[in-house]
């Protein structure tokens, strides 16, 4: 009798959320009521089956829309950022309650420290931001991104070597999807440069977040297609793939998306051919040093023209990564970064305070840098780089907090590849490594970690990393060498054996005989 109150009670509750949504819906145009089933699926995953629910989350993010641009409210995108809010919450509370998520190996490991630091001076520079509001939502959003796709990603990773793989999975199928539609649609208008810009609506916001995004799971997709693991259905399919990504990354129109490639590229020789990293060091302080002791003359010959110039030709196009006397969005791009540097120099130490810069920068833009496209609403974007960005909104050590974060996470990924002996392990490290190449060369020019579309894979790149390092390295040459005086030790136990129970025979026989 009670099972079926239960049944009832549960036909009731269903007939009457139906009935109340299809009034909502109909006499006051009111929708939202509909997330609500998802929105009890997504608690009780929360509570219940948190990995699961972070698999969802990341086949979620290429499809993620922004709900700004669909109804003009908060920029918040759906329905990845909710979902990773309360992973946040419930992931903080279980960290709180329990110790299953405890472990000192992640808490002092060189990147989670990089990464207290950082979030420590944007709390600081929240407190001292010129619009304080903005600067702590600015630091919630982070937050959202970094606790559930590093803190959690890594214990998520640490459970099986595959589950880096399922994540892999996750994110590169949907966007392979994403990038289907994309070019179907592109095609329609004969694939012209203007048309590339925004074709990739509704699911990025613009070609150069979508070109980032293509770029960082490019060197993933070219290391499986060539995997010699896979039988040869399989690699048919993975070649169909990245062929998917070649052409979606292509006439993504993202000039720094394809040298970042190249990039990533080059960085995979340095480790095929074993080149010292001093040498590189010392090439890059030349270049440096050339930089500094010309940057008047550099100056002068960027800022000569503000005409706009667009080409569909391939080696056109690459040559206009350079021509910044008269490509408009490079002009624009040197508008962008003067402002920040005009912000450093008014908040050297803590900068206008983070998430700031599109609300305060216009009135740092001179009449001599304004192109075409520029405004003074922020409409455009931020200061266009991962670099320069901090700079301007968290001062001198906004931009030390960047690099030093970089720094933990390439020396770590660098010093696992060389010391790890399983190979699979080498080839899903090196490939996670030359992804994130390919995002923080992109950083120069573009800055995009304030979205979940490249926020939640780089994040979760590292995590994988860490987790590799901490958890799955046990096969390496340190490993192997401490082993070996074991062995001998082995070998010399078993040996006395031996000797212990022929002696024990011989004395036997002698007294028998």
């Amino acid at each position: 009798m009670l099972n079926s109150l239960n049944k009832y009670g549960v036909y009731i509750i269903g007939v009457i959320f139906l009935m109340i949504n299809l009034f909502l819906y109909v006499q006051k145009d009111f929708y939202l009521l509909n997330l609500l089933p998802l929105a009890l699926l997504v608690a009780f995953a929360a509570l219940f089956a948190l990995d699961k629910l972070f698999l969802f989350v990341v086949f979620c993010v290429p499809l993620s829309l922004n709900l700004e641009e669909m109804t003009g409210g908060v920029g918040i995108y759906l329905p990845t950022e909710p979902i990773l809010f309360v992973m946040m919450l419930i992931f903080a509370f279980k960290q709180i309650k329990g110790a299953k998520y405890r472990d000192a190996r992640i808490v002092n490991h060189p990147v989670s420290i990089a990464i207290y630091f950082h979030f420590a001076w944007i709390f600081i520079t929240s407190l001292t931001s010129e619009l304080p509001l903005v600067s702590f939502k600015f630091m919630l959003s982070q937050l959202w991104f970094v606790v559930p796709c590093y803190f959690f990603a890594i214990h998520f990773f640490k459970q099986t070597k595959t589950n880096i793989n399922n994540f892999l999975w996750a994110f590169s199928l949907p966007l392979a999807l994403v990038l289907v539609i994309t070019v179907a649609k592109h095609a329609t208008y004969g694939f012209s440069e203007e048309t590339g810009h925004w074709i990739m609506s509704p699911f990025f916001k613009d070609h150069t977040s979508y070109g980032a995004v293509i770029a960082l799971f490019f060197p993933i997709i070219v290391s499986l297609a060539f995997n010699p693991k896979f039988d040869t259905a399989s690699k048919g399919l993975l070649y169909i793939l990245l062929g998917i990504y070649v052409v979606g990354l292509y006439f993504s129109y993202t000039r720094a998306a394809w040298l970042s490639v190249v990039a990533a590229g080059m960085v995979y020789l340095l480790f095929v051919f074993k080149i010292k990293f001093k040498y590189l060091a010392m090439i890059g302080g030349v270049m440096g040093m050339f930089l500094l002791l010309n940057w008047t003359e550099i100056s002068y010959m960027l800022n000569k023209n503000d005409a706009e110039h667009t080409t569909d030709n391939f080696s056109e196009k690459l040559e206009s990564m350079s021509n910044v006397s008269s490509d408009a969005s490079n002009l624009e791009r040197l508008n962008r970064w003067s402002c920040a540097i005009k912000i450093f120099k008014d908040h050297p130490i803590v900068g206008s305070g983070p998430g700031t810069y599109a609300m305060v920068y216009a009135p740092y833009q001179s009449a001599s840098d304004l192109t075409i496209i520029s405004t003074n609403f922020g409409t455009g974007g931020n200061a266009h780089s991962e670099y320069l960005g901090p700079l301007a909104e968290q001062g001198v050590f906004g931009l030390g907090s960047m690099i030093w974060l970089l720094v933990a996470i390439f020396y770590t990924a660098s010093k696992l590849y060389i010391r790890l002996e399983d190979k699979e392990m080498k080839r899903v490290v090196m490939m996670l490594m030359l992804g994130l190449v390919t995002y923080f060369v992109h950083g120069v020019l573009n800055n995009y970690l304030d979205t979940d579309k490249a926020a939640v894979p780089i994040w979760s790149f590292v995590a994988a990393i860490v987790a590799i390092d901490i958890y799955h390295s046990d096969t390496t040459k340190e490993t192997r060498n401490q082993t070996k005086p074991n062995k001998i030790s082995t070998d010399m136990s078993d040996q006395t054996l031996i000797l212990d129970v022929m002696s024990s025979e011989f004395v036997k026989s002698s007294t028998n005989y």
